[in-house]
């Protein structure tokens, strides 16, 4: 396994220690070659994303979307098959799965729909006001010194 030096990183950032254990994930999911079920990550828009599960065959019941801290888990019952057919090749996956997803900070799911065998979960980035960019003013040493006197 090849190891990786952040310390460079860390000369002009604050606050990303989290980046290490996220690609560390990152390196041991994509040493599991698990492609069931396919999905996609799309932005549609600049605060928000969409993901896209291909779930052919299950039901709003078959299927369980959490969303916790920085986690979404999407997983799935395994179908039960009560027909007596006698299949000569059988190439429709019905078995259960877990699929997790990392979330940014300020990421939130809001909302979740199956149509025509996708599973289609809508996230949104909200940053809160406090988050975003604001001017700060610029105090003068000279005026706080004036302002001292005076009193």
């Amino acid at each position: 396994m090849t190891t990786f030096d952040f310390s460079p990183l860390f000369r002009s950032s604050v606050g990303f220690d989290s980046i290490p254990r996220l690609l560390d994930t990152a390196m041991r999911t994509a040493d599991r070659s698990d492609s069931y079920p396919p999905y996609n990550i799309e932005k549609t828009d600049e605060n928000t994303y969409r993901i896209s599960i291909a779930v052919a065959g299950f039901s709003e019941d078959d299927l369980e979307v959490t969303a916790k801290e920085d986690t979404l888990v999407v997983r799935s019952k395994a179908q039960e098959v009560e027909d007596d057919s006698n299949y000569l090749y059988r190439g429709i996956a019905g078995r259960a799965f877990e699929r997790k997803f990392q979330l940014a900070d300020h990421i939130r799911v809001v909302d979740a729909d199956l149509t025509n065998g996708l599973l289609h979960i809508n996230l949104e980035r909200e940053v809160p006001e406090e988050l975003k960019p604001r001017t700060v003013e610029i105090n003068s040493g000279s005026a706080n010194r004036l302002v001292g006197k005076a009193a």
